[in-house]
Protein backbone atom coordinates (compact mmCIF):
# COMPACT_ATOMS: atom_id res chain seq x y z
CA UNK A 1 0.00 0.00 0.00
CA UNK A 2 2.95 2.36 0.68
CA UNK A 3 4.12 1.62 -2.76
CA UNK A 4 1.09 2.54 -4.27
CA UNK A 5 0.36 6.30 -2.42
CA UNK A 6 4.75 6.79 -3.09
CA UNK A 7 3.83 5.98 -7.09
CA UNK A 8 0.22 8.29 -6.84
CA UNK A 9 2.07 10.83 -4.91
CA UNK A 10 5.31 11.18 -7.60
CA UNK A 11 2.88 11.14 -10.25
CA UNK A 12 0.95 14.07 -8.84
CA UNK A 13 4.22 15.82 -7.88
CA UNK A 14 6.14 15.03 -11.64
CA UNK A 15 3.23 15.14 -14.32
CA UNK A 16 2.69 18.57 -13.97
CA UNK A 17 6.35 20.01 -14.08
CA UNK A 18 6.82 17.78 -17.39
CA UNK A 19 3.20 19.56 -18.75
CA UNK A 20 5.11 22.76 -17.68
CA UNK A 21 8.14 22.20 -19.76
CA UNK A 22 7.19 24.40 -23.26
CA UNK A 23 9.40 22.98 -26.10
CA UNK A 24 11.10 25.13 -28.49
CA UNK A 25 7.95 26.89 -31.03
CA UNK A 26 9.11 26.70 -34.40
CA UNK A 27 5.96 27.81 -36.04
CA UNK A 28 7.41 30.93 -37.72
CA UNK A 29 10.03 28.75 -39.51
CA UNK A 30 7.42 26.99 -41.47
CA UNK A 31 4.50 29.21 -41.73
CA UNK A 32 5.61 30.62 -45.12
CA UNK A 33 7.55 28.42 -48.41
CA UNK A 34 9.91 30.97 -47.98
CA UNK A 35 11.04 30.53 -44.51
CA UNK A 36 10.65 26.75 -44.27
CA UNK A 37 13.15 26.76 -47.39
CA UNK A 38 15.26 29.51 -45.53
CA UNK A 39 15.25 27.01 -42.54
CA UNK A 40 16.05 24.11 -44.25
CA UNK A 41 19.27 25.91 -45.56
CA UNK A 42 20.12 27.20 -42.47
CA UNK A 43 19.80 24.19 -40.32
CA UNK A 44 22.25 22.10 -42.47
CA UNK A 45 24.83 24.66 -42.49
CA UNK A 46 27.80 25.60 -40.18
CA UNK A 47 31.05 25.67 -39.71
CA UNK A 48 33.42 22.98 -38.94
CA UNK A 49 32.45 21.83 -35.37
CA UNK A 50 29.08 23.47 -34.97
CA UNK A 51 26.50 21.56 -33.69
CA UNK A 52 23.23 21.43 -36.16
CA UNK A 53 19.71 21.32 -34.43
CA UNK A 54 18.84 18.38 -35.72
CA UNK A 55 15.21 18.38 -33.86
CA UNK A 56 14.49 21.52 -36.11
CA UNK A 57 15.83 19.70 -38.94
CA UNK A 58 13.64 16.75 -38.22
CA UNK A 59 10.94 19.27 -37.67
CA UNK A 60 10.40 20.20 -41.23
CA UNK A 61 9.55 16.97 -42.73
CA UNK A 62 6.22 15.08 -42.65
CA UNK A 63 6.36 11.85 -41.17
CA UNK A 64 7.52 9.18 -44.20
CA UNK A 65 9.16 12.44 -45.81
CA UNK A 66 12.17 10.76 -48.27
CA UNK A 67 15.83 13.03 -48.92
CA UNK A 68 16.58 11.45 -52.44
CA UNK A 69 19.90 12.36 -53.72
CA UNK A 70 20.74 10.77 -57.00
CA UNK A 71 24.17 10.14 -59.24
CA UNK A 72 26.13 8.33 -60.61
CA UNK A 73 28.24 5.30 -59.12
CA UNK A 74 31.78 5.12 -60.16
CA UNK A 75 30.84 2.56 -62.62
CA UNK A 76 28.61 5.32 -64.47
CA UNK A 77 25.72 4.27 -63.27
CA UNK A 78 22.56 6.75 -62.24
CA UNK A 79 21.58 5.80 -58.84
CA UNK A 80 19.50 7.15 -56.25
CA UNK A 81 19.05 6.82 -52.59
CA UNK A 82 16.20 6.81 -50.52
CA UNK A 83 16.70 8.17 -46.68
CA UNK A 84 14.27 9.59 -43.87
CA UNK A 85 15.32 12.70 -41.96
CA UNK A 86 16.64 10.64 -39.40
CA UNK A 87 19.07 8.62 -42.16
CA UNK A 88 19.92 11.71 -43.46
CA UNK A 89 20.90 12.72 -40.09
CA UNK A 90 22.73 9.49 -39.46
CA UNK A 91 24.81 9.46 -42.42
CA UNK A 92 25.24 12.92 -43.14
CA UNK A 93 25.30 14.84 -39.82
CA UNK A 94 28.95 13.79 -38.20
CA UNK A 95 30.39 14.55 -41.93
CA UNK A 96 28.82 18.16 -41.49
CA UNK A 97 30.00 18.74 -38.30
CA UNK A 98 33.29 17.32 -39.20
CA UNK A 99 34.73 19.35 -42.39
CA UNK A 100 32.05 22.33 -42.21
CA UNK A 101 29.48 22.18 -44.84
CA UNK A 102 27.53 25.81 -46.04
CA UNK A 103 24.62 25.75 -48.59
CA UNK A 104 23.37 28.67 -50.34
CA UNK A 105 20.52 29.07 -52.49
CA UNK A 106 21.69 31.17 -55.48
CA UNK A 107 17.84 31.00 -57.21
CA UNK A 108 14.67 29.45 -56.56
CA UNK A 109 11.63 28.45 -59.32
CA UNK A 110 8.46 27.51 -57.45
CA UNK A 111 5.45 26.08 -59.19
CA UNK A 112 2.29 25.77 -56.84
CA UNK A 113 -1.16 24.92 -57.02
CA UNK A 114 -3.49 24.53 -54.12
CA UNK A 115 -1.90 23.92 -51.53
CA UNK A 116 0.87 22.14 -53.13
CA UNK A 117 4.20 23.16 -54.21
CA UNK A 118 7.49 22.62 -56.28
CA UNK A 119 10.51 24.37 -55.45
CA UNK A 120 14.02 23.84 -58.18
CA UNK A 121 16.31 25.38 -55.54
CA UNK A 122 19.53 25.74 -57.26
CA UNK A 123 22.38 25.99 -54.46
CA UNK A 124 26.04 25.96 -53.88
CA UNK A 125 27.66 24.36 -51.58
CA UNK A 126 30.80 25.80 -49.33
CA UNK A 127 33.06 24.22 -47.09
CA UNK A 128 32.96 27.72 -44.67
CA UNK A 129 31.21 30.61 -45.05
CA UNK A 130 34.46 32.55 -46.06
CA UNK A 131 34.82 30.28 -48.72
CA UNK A 132 34.30 32.62 -52.21
CA UNK A 133 34.18 29.89 -54.44
CA UNK A 134 31.93 26.61 -54.27
CA UNK A 135 33.20 22.81 -54.11
CA UNK A 136 29.97 22.07 -55.36
CA UNK A 137 26.55 22.87 -57.40
CA UNK A 138 23.38 21.45 -57.85
CA UNK A 139 19.78 21.26 -58.12
CA UNK A 140 17.37 20.94 -54.99
CA UNK A 141 13.83 19.49 -55.76
CA UNK A 142 11.93 20.27 -53.03
CA UNK A 143 8.04 19.46 -52.60
CA UNK A 144 5.66 20.70 -50.01
CA UNK A 145 2.53 20.42 -48.66
CA UNK A 146 0.89 23.43 -46.53
CA UNK A 147 -2.13 21.87 -44.36
CA UNK A 148 -3.28 24.93 -43.76
CA UNK A 149 -1.49 25.94 -41.08
CA UNK A 150 2.77 25.32 -41.90
CA UNK A 151 4.38 24.01 -44.92
CA UNK A 152 5.81 20.44 -44.62
CA UNK A 153 8.88 19.06 -46.85
CA UNK A 154 7.28 15.94 -48.35
CA UNK A 155 10.29 15.04 -50.64
CA UNK A 156 13.84 16.60 -51.46
CA UNK A 157 15.52 14.85 -54.67
CA UNK A 158 18.56 16.77 -55.76
CA UNK A 159 21.54 15.93 -57.88
CA UNK A 160 24.73 17.39 -58.28
CA UNK A 161 26.13 19.69 -61.40
CA UNK A 162 28.63 17.70 -63.50
CA UNK A 163 30.80 18.59 -66.68
CA UNK A 164 28.03 16.55 -68.72
CA UNK A 165 25.38 18.01 -67.01
CA UNK A 166 25.98 22.17 -66.11
CA UNK A 167 22.95 23.65 -64.23
CA UNK A 168 20.80 25.19 -67.14
CA UNK A 169 20.81 29.06 -66.99
CA UNK A 170 16.64 29.07 -66.24
CA UNK A 171 18.20 27.95 -62.61
CA UNK A 172 21.21 30.33 -62.48
CA UNK A 173 20.66 33.83 -61.06
CA UNK A 174 20.52 36.31 -63.96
Amino acid sequence: MKKIICILLLCTVLIPVQAQEDPVDHSEKVKTLDSTINTLYHVISGEKGSARDWTLFKFLFKPDAKLIPSGKTKAGNLKVHYMSPDDYVKSSGKWLVDHGFFEKEIHRKVDAFGNIAQVFSTYEAFKSESDDTPFMRGINSIQLLNDGERWWIINIYWTQETQEHPIPEDYLPN
